[in-house]
């Protein structure tokens, strides 16, 4: 139960229905420009348009759930309430599934990246094309059966345990690889700026640029995905307790 002073914020469903269309649109161009683009066909570019496959699933799963709300709600649709639980144990696949692979695909592109900075000879040696397929067909092997499993077996809370853990993993693995490479970045730029005797404004300038865009690349992560998390984390530490139970009424 939920104290007197919850206060519940009413978001309109016609809200969440337009950022999911907005969303998928923006990922469907994504998925073209780099499938219709020949010179974009290298295995970066491949798990980026997986990422972006992934976050279409939210946005199918998020607009075909509001829509059925809203027909509900307003009498347009009629149907059996078993046959509307299954529907949502399908969306809620889509969407486990799509969280776990996206988490995957970024913590990829993350070593991607990290590779081609401290192993930019053998790059092209190291992350092939028949590489990348495997890593991608294997993510999504893994997402489709761990996101069963989770839905399977939601109300244990080793479940939300593995999922928190997942997502902090991951979180630590992107700050920690983005951190070396912008480190070794800052080395490379100082060293020039000395050879150029321009030490300090090349310095500072490629410093405020590299803590810029790393602080962005974290920030959006945590910002999509620290939500969700947050709410399964209190799930399992305090199910019962007024504050969890009025955010709980928030995010339902």
């Amino acid at each position: 139960q939920t104290g007197p002073w919850c206060l519940q914020v009413s978001i309109p469903d016609g809200l969440f229905l337009s950022l999911g269309l907005v969303s998928l649109v923006e990922n469907v161009l994504v998925v073209i420009a780099i499938t219709k683009n020949r010179n974009l066909h290298s295995p970066m570019y491949s798990f980026i348009c997986c990422l972006a496959l992934s976050d279409l699933m939210v946005s199918i799963s998020l607009v075909l759930e509001t829509a059925i709300i809203l027909l509900l709600e307003a009498g347009a649709l009629v149907t059996r309430a078993a046959l509307v639980q299954q529907l949502d144990n399908v969306i809620d696949v889509l969407i486990c599934g799509s969280m776990v692979s996206s988490l995957c695909f970024l913590g990829v592109i993350a070593i991607d990246r990290y590779i081609s900075i401290f192993y930019a000879l053998r790059y092209h040696s190291i992350v092939t094309l028949p590489r990348a397929r495997r890593a991608i067909v294997g993510i999504w092997v893994a997402s489709i059966f761990f996101s069963t499993l989770f839905i399977t077996y939601y109300n244990h809370t080793a479940v939300l345990i593995c999922l928190v853990t997942f997502f902090l993993a991951m979180l630590a693995l992107m700050a920690i690889l983005y951190v070396h490479m912008l480190t070794r970045a800052y080395q490379h730029a100082q060293g020039i700026a000395q050879l150029q005797k321009r030490q300090g404004s090349t310095r500072q300038g490629f410093c405020l640029k590299g803590a810029a865009t790393l602080t962005i690349i974290l920030g959006i992560f945590f910002l999509c995905w620290g939500p969700f998390f947050l709410h399964l984390t209190l799930i399992v530490l305090c199910p019962q307790h007024p504050t969890c139970s009025c955010i709980f009424k928030n995010f339902n």
